[in-house]
């Protein structure tokens, strides 16, 4: 047995990165400093989009997107059952109700088909989710919105750094708004954070006073003009959603390296690929040709699901620490007690999650731990 537990996720962290940090907690800024805008400003240009807003969370970041968006008592939202729970309770928050669509067979993304077959009077955006890193059908899904009048929130926590038919996922060339995590397990990390993306300035500038409990300083949007400069309003219900400064410089510094990350992520899979397809009893993750994944997880797939299970605790016995991504989220007692959703709402997605098994993938991962995770594969299997 290996001695050394392999977990299927982990941040890179190097000494540029600390330094970057230190730096910030030596100067006079630790929470609201010029870190953030800078991060900012640097998120806007690595994928074309216009305005950037960074938050506490990848969570935070959808749920003020679908505040953003107008979400509220009544409205119907149609996302993706495999994913993690925040890309539906964002929804909630809102006091919508999130709709699930089932998800294509190969790509495990949300199918456009499926789409449309829940949209209602109701539906008022939906939430597409780039799953393990894969962009959706965004030009179709797009087509969709715009002839239902919908607003589209792109879930790109798993994503930053994949590409769509030339653009940058975060770009919003086909969505309103864009939304990212920095979680110690996605592409780049501050440890906890998250980002909204968007073109639209009236977005921008509703996510900014959603992030810090409603309120404005800018003298052009008070309400009394008259006061010194001590004065502030409030003039929505927001949020303590805001990121700090020391987090930010860890942001762009790991940011600096996201690239070169996503190679090193990519050189693992093409490993993966190439030694597991030998295996007969198992499905691999697909790359479509007119996209460049993040490939934020590397997930196998079980021809015989019975077997799951087994193989999973028999990986879990050898330290390779795998996991499952994800329980549809309908299937959990929330939702079920909330909304009575049952078994057989999205079959494929049903079945996708009764087969699936994720594998380490992350930056830093060795040859030799890749080389022995194939081989517990195989003796799992055989």
């Amino acid at each position: 047995m290996n001695k050394k537990f392999i977990p299927y996720g982990h941040q890179f962290i190097d000494k540029e990165d600390i330094s970057k940090v230190v730096d910030v907690l030596s100067s006079d800024w630790l929470t609201q400093g010029p870190k953030i805008k800078e991060f900012e400003e640097t998120l806007c240009k690595y994928t074309g989009a216009k305005y950037a807003v960074v938050v506490s969370s990848g969570t935070a970041a959808l749920h003020i997107a679908c505040l953003a968006a107008g979400i509220r008592q009544g409205d119907e939202v149609i996302t993706s059952p495999i994913t993690f729970v925040a890309s539906a309770n964002c929804v909630l928050y809102c006091g919508g109700k999130p709709i699930f669509a089932d998800i294509q067979d190969d790509t495990i993304n949300i199918d456009p088909k499926e789409i449309k077959k829940k949209i209602s009077k109701k539906t008022k955006a939906i939430i597409p989710v780039h799953f393990a890193g894969h962009p959706c059908d965004l030009e179709e899904i797009y087509s969709i919105a715009k002839d239902n009048n919908l607003i589209i929130i792109e879930d790109a926590c798993h994503a930053l750094g994949a590409e769509y038919k030339g653009y940058k996922i975060g770009s919003c060339k086909f969505s309103d708004m864009t939304v990212f995590s920095f979680h110690p397990v996605k592409s780049i990390t501050t440890g906890e954070g998250g980002a909204v993306l968007t073109n639209n300035e009236e977005l921008y500038e509703k996510l900014l006073m959603l992030r810090a409990h409603g309120i404005t300083k800018d003298k052009n949007k008070l309400w009394n003009k008259n006061e010194g400069d001590w004065w502030y309003e409030m003039h929505c219900l927001g949020f303590n959603y805001r990121i700090t400064d020391f987090q930010c410089a860890l942001g762009l510094s790991q940011l600096k390296k996201l690239d070169s990350f996503i190679q090193y992520r990519r050189k693992i899979v093409e490993i993966y690929n190439k030694e597991l397809s030998k295996i007969d009893e198992i499905i691999l993750p697909v790359e479509r040709p007119y996209v460049k994944s993040s490939w934020h997880i590397y997930y196998i797939r079980l021809k015989n699901s019975k077997k799951r299970k087994e193989v999973f605790e028999f990986l879990r016995e050898q330290n390779i620490g795998v996991q499952v991504h994800y329980i549809p989220v309908y299937l959990q007692p929330y939702y079920i007690k909330a909304f009575d959703y049952k078994e057989g709402c999205c079959p494929r997605a049903e079945s996708y999650y009764k087969s699936t098994i994720t594998i380490p993938l992350f930056v830093g991962l060795k040859k030799s731990e890749i080389k022995y995770i194939v081989d517990c594969i195989k003796r799992a299997i055989k």
